[in-house]
């Protein structure tokens, strides 16, 4: 009798978005298919925290759930507990925990940069309203306390510390940095409080909640922080991408709708008359579109930022930040779950070159 293949890389890929790079070669093919497996039951999990007897608070909580998303918290989760235990009850719950909180902080996100669609769909606030939409996000915010709560003082401290820099996040990134602040620093720490901090409560509570060594968790807490930016200066290279087919994004649409972004720092730090005249007509056209002209008036300037080099230099410094990341690792010991790290780091990056 012969025992049925573990899940692969490929099929890992199919279902939660992630790649044969990070789980390649056989010891890393078993790993792939203990994570699947987890992470299916993590999914029946948020199925269930997402349930209510009233039809609209299950509409709207189950929202973005539904739409989709590469559930790459919860796959951290799961990845990191393989240092210790594996796959224990308490590390399922915050792998839930955790990945409601992102998915409540989404639909805050979007009501604060106006953003019209998320996951191929339009977002939470176009279809209700503002008001709606904020109320669906507390609502997973709260289920995600509830199920962090099981698990006592360590896994409420977790939640609590990650939620504060969130909030401190969006908060800065709201206000703007204030006079004295560079703004390219501060660009860097709105990134590491609003997606930093979540990936690294990811990556350090797997390891935590399954039991292993505590001199793991400072390393991954760092690794987690260094990728979440690196991940995020990425996405402003993508967005800028031409090929609106990979991307699911028209081009410049952060750029249109006046979101700053590290490739218009680095132009807006230039000295050069080109430069500045480039960043003047992105300005310009950000108002006109805001004024109810055609996005499209801004087409020639986002090809232009596409091929500038603050573009470049934005890549360079997503890829600074990954090798930051995997310089954390170094802390840890050598096997198939630090290298599916190092390789999940390397994609992220590898996304926008």
């Amino acid at each position: 009798m012969t025992s049925s293949p573990a899940p692969t890389g490929s099929q890992l890929a199919s279902r939660f978005g992630l790649s044969d790079r990070i789980f390649a070669g056989r010891a890393a093919r078993r790993l792939a298919g203990t994570i699947e497996q987890g992470l299916e039951e993590v999914e029946a999990a948020i199925a269930a925290e997402l349930g209510s007897a009233d039809p609209l608070v299950d509409a709207m909580s189950r929202y973005l759930y539904e739409a989709g998303g590469k559930r790459v918290r919860p796959m951290l989760v799961m990845l990191t507990a393989q240092l210790g235990d594996g796959f224990t009850p308490a590390v399922r719950d915050v792998a839930v925990a955790l990945e409601l909180m992102h998915l409540g902080s989404l639909y805050h996100d979007d009501v604060m940069d106006g953003a019209d669609r998320r996951r191929g769909v339009p977002a939470a606030h176009r279809v209700w309203d503002n008001s709606t939409a904020i109320l669906a996000g507390d609502l997973l915010l709260a289920r995600a306390s509830r199920v962090m709560g099981r698990h006592g003082d360590a896994a409420v401290d977790l939640q609590t510390e990650t939620f504060e820099r969130l909030v401190m996040g969006q908060v800065h990134e709201t206000v703007g940095p204030s006079e004295g602040d560079d703004p390219i620093e501060f660009y860097i720490r709105v990134l590491a409080d609003k997606t930093g901090s979540l990936i690294a409560a990811a990556a350090q509570a797997g390891a935590f909640f399954a039991g292993a060594d505590d001199a793991f968790r400072e390393p991954l807490k760092q690794y987690g922080e260094k990728v979440g930016v690196a991940f995020q200066l990425a996405d402003d290279v993508i967005d800028l991408s031409a090929n609106a087919e990979d991307t699911g994004k028209v081009p410049g649409t952060d750029l249109r709708a006046g979101v700053v972004t590290m490739p218009y720092l680095l132009l807006q730090a230039s000295d050069s008359a080109e430069d500045r005249d480039l960043l003047r007509r992105i300005d310009e056209g950000v108002e006109r579109i805001r004024g109810g002209e055609d996005p499209a008036i801004l087409d020639g300037a986002i090809a232009e930022l596409r091929d500038h080099s603050a573009t470049a230099r934005t890549n360079e410094l997503a890829l600074s930040w990954t090798n930051e990341a995997v310089e954390a690792l170094s802390a840890m010991p050598r096997g198939t779950v630090r290298e599916a790290l190092t390789r999940f780091a390397r994609q992220l990056a590898d996304r926008s070159s």
